[in-house]
């Protein structure tokens, strides 16, 4: 998809939903430029993962994982799903997903 080019004529409502969706863009961006969110996602693109599952994945304490956990909840990029006393986390949309195979093919492929 190619980037639209802005004029000098658009309309004031235009240049509004613009406007907009850079801000939406800027918050999810914001959401993603943190390393342990950012590895929270790489693990939930394979599957609904519990709060305990994405500690020991990422060797972290679970305030860690809670307080990134809940700042992707905040930005709409995680779900989570309560059973029992385990809370299950899983992606929102494919937002995250088509994201992550960009960052992943831009910084993590393989060099030649």
């Amino acid at each position: 998809m190619a980037l639209p080019k802005l004029s000098p004529d658009i309309t004031e409502t235009e240049m509004d939903r613009i406007s907009q969706n850079a801000t939406d863009a800027a918050n999810f961006l914001k959401a993603l430029s943190h390393e342990g969110r950012l590895m929270i996602l790489c693990h939930l693109v394979t599957g609904e993962k519990s709060v305990t599952e994405l500690e020991e994945l990422l060797s972290a304490r679970q305030a860690a994982v809670s307080q990134q956990l809940s700042r992707l909840r905040l930005e709409g990029l995680v779900v989570p799903r309560r059973e029992g006393k385990a809370i299950y986390y899983s992606l929102a949309d494919d937002r995250p997903r088509r994201t992550l195979e960009l960052v992943y093919e831009m910084f993590c492929g393989t060099e030649e």
